[in-house]
């Protein structure tokens, strides 16, 4: 190809490619006066939710502090929480301040985010929905430091758990609505009601027997799980049949956000609520296991807001990629390492009779010489099993620059890249055209 081009050809190829409805262009339609009256409106709405919930929620910090350094949590046994605390060198105050502060970090992390999204997108509705979302979901039905203040104080009962009611609600109404606010599937709205009611019961009916959390604590999480796995079905119903690339790219961030964060969660969870000397802070370990499960759960509100604000969405391939690479490699190697040891230290026990930490040693240079071969099969396998598109491109492109290394018929040359650019980019038509080189002014004289 490059003699075909040093004796006077120039190329080019025409692409015509199919584009989204979305990247369609738009007039500017001016707003009317009639949608700028309901838009004035929702901002002053939001402006009303935002201050109450922040005000609320310091208000309720007292409360939650004085709850804490009495230890009147019924999660908790008094004695057995002092005697640990004291045996660790922890003073109550301490510990009161620390769960304080993750309440707090966590409650400014989801306002924060709520009230970068309306900042930035004050004018699509869509986006200010997901705000108040965000901001009631995070502050009232996550956290329960306003739940202590409508405990003391009668009268802020019904507005604390109305907008706990609504927090709840209202996100799970995000994953039906999100990113274009239509329910997708259409049946989703009757499972929204089906959900309200049984918030309602918690939230306001506590005695009642819709209440399947005092009654059947099981089976109310596996309602509230079958909700939540339907709201995340949702999304990938949406994914794949209705989403354009923007809308897709905006689900991955999503979905990416909320799998790291609950699979985060059930890491730090499993041993923080499943050994007793964790729960009853028996160790120094539960204060970390603490802010781990906290931060986990902040991955949610930044994914959202990423999704929604931010301009380079098509950065989530890389970072899913990558989470897929190292999060498969690093859970090899650690199973390939303990099972290493225990084969090694069984072989030693049989041939001396005792166990040799050269077992420890020989598995770790197994897991060196593994790692770069095991991570490019692994990334070879997720490329063809999730990335196939990509993959096949590749391929296919490496597969041209070997031919055109070798091939010297431009004809033939000319169909191959043809071909190419068919079979990779998938444009509606195609076409080559090759334009001789004018000759220059010193051949024209010669």
């Amino acid at each position: 190809m490059a003699e075909r081009v040093k004796e006077g050809y120039g190329l080019a190829v025409g692409l015509k490619v199919n584009r989204p409805a979305e990247y369609a262009s738009r007039p500017n339609v001016p707003m009317s006066a009639a949608l700028r009256r309901r838009l004035f409106l929702v901002r002053v709405v939001w402006l009303v939710v935002f201050i109450l919930t922040i005000g609320l929620f310091f208000a309720s910090v007292p409360a939650y502090y004085h709850s804490l350094i009495k230890l009147t949590d019924p999660a908790i046994e008094p004695a057995t929480l002092r005697s640990n605390l004291e045996a660790l060198g922890v003073s109550i105050d301490f510990y009161a301040t620390y769960l304080l502060s993750l309440s707090v970090t966590s409650m400014i992390v989801w306002c924060g985010v709520g009230a970068i999204i309306f900042w930035r997108r004050p004018d699509d509705w869509m986006a200010v929905f997901t705000s108040l979302c965000l901001i009631l979901f995070g502050t009232f039905t996550l956290d329960d430091v306003p739940l202590v203040l409508a405990e003391r104080y009668s009268n802020l009962w019904l507005p604390v758990h109305l907008m706990a009611f609504f927090g709840s609600v209202s996100f799970l109404l995000l994953f039906f609505l999100f990113p274009n606010g239509r329910f997708v599937p259409r049946w989703t709205r009757w499972i929204l009601i089906f959900y309200a009611v049984h918030e309602a019961a918690y939230y306001f009916f506590p005695n009642s027997v819709l209440n399947t959390d005092r009654s059947f604590p099981i089976l109310d999480l596996v309602i509230i799980l079958t909700f939540w796995c339907i709201g995340m079905g949702s999304q990938v119903y949406r994914y794949r049949r209705v989403s354009g690339p923007v809308q897709r790219q905006q689900t991955k961030w999503v979905v990416l956000g909320i799998v790291s964060a609950v699979l985060g969660a059930i890491g730090f969870a499993t041993p923080l609520y499943s050994v007793p000397s964790f729960d009853q802070f028996g160790s120094l370990f539960t204060f970390v296991l603490e802010a781990g499960l906290t931060g986990s759960l902040l991955l949610i509100p930044l994914s959202i807001g990423v999704a929604i604000v931010h301009n380079r969405l098509w950065d989530v391939d890389v970072i899913i990629n990558r989470t897929l690479i190292y999060g498969a490699l690093t859970v090899s190697l650690a199973l390939l390492y303990f099972a290493g040891i225990v084969v090694l230290q069984r072989v030693f026990v049989v041939l001396t009779g005792e166990k040799s930490t050269l077992a420890v040693v020989a598995s770790t240079l197994l897991i060196a010489a593994l790692f770069n071969p095991l991570r490019r099969r692994i990334r070879a396998f997720i490329d063809r099993r999730f990335y196939r598109s990509k993959y096949n491109a590749k391929k296919i492109l490496e597969a041209f620059s070997a031919t055109l290394r070798d091939e010297t018929d431009l004809d033939a040359l000319s169909d191959d890249l043809v071909g190419v650019v068919r079979e990779t980019m998938q444009p509606a038509h195609v076409s080559l055209w090759l334009r001789p080189e004018t000759p220059s002014k010193a051949q024209q004289v010669d």
